[in-house]
């Protein structure tokens, strides 16, 4: 009974390190540690990249929006002076 408990206590052990440092081990500490709180400096500048890409996104939807509107106007000229 007892060298059965011993196997089981090493190859449980064994099991138990084995997972702990596997990417679900890691896991599982981080979240048993909570949230990382970052840097304000480096939250800052992340902050400020977000707004920069928000821009450059806009400017691209504005940009889009008046192609698709000379697409539109060549296609009805097109149908227009097609019918005469």
């Amino acid at each position: 009974m007892e060298e059965i408990l011993a196997i089981l206590f090493i190859c449980g052990g064994g099991t138990a390190v084995a997972i702990s440092f596997s990417p679900i081990g890691r896991a599982i500490a981080a979240r048993i540690r909570g949230p990382v709180e970052l840097p304000t400096e480096e939250l800052d500048e992340l902050r400020e990249h977000v707004m920069t890409l928000q821009g450059q996104i806009t400017e691209l939807a504005e940009r889009q929006d008046f192609q698709e509107r000379m697409l539109a106007q060549t296609r009805e000229r097109g149908a227009l002076g097609s019918g005469q």
